[in-house]
């Protein structure tokens, strides 16, 4: 059986779906953690704009240290799914 159209579809759809879910958690902690410490700069009055670089650094590393097994697992099933059909799109 041949590749078809639709086939490549699933698989393309599959992967961006998977890279969504993978970096939605991640963006969602760094635009948090970057409006938190926006509401605070704005209720101190201190316009320091480098003060929410390291924040916003340290939150984003402990979110994907703490979401790296999730994430692993969903990127692996995704590899594992492209390449048990690999033989599929050699033909």
């Amino acid at each position: 059986m041949g590749v078809t159209v639709l086939s490549l579809y699933d698989i393309l759809s599959g992967a961006v779906w998977t890279m969504f879910s993978v970096a939605l958690p991640i963006l969602i902690v760094a635009m948090t953690v970057g409006l938190l410490i926006g509401i605070l700069q704005t209720a101190t009055s201190i316009q320091e704009q480098t003060l929410i670089f390291i924040p916003k650094i340290i939150a984003v590393f402990a979110c994907i240290i703490l979401l790296a097994p999730w994430m692993s697992q969903r990127m692996l099933v995704m590899a594992r799914e492209i390449l048990g059909q690999l033989e599929r799109f050699i033909q």
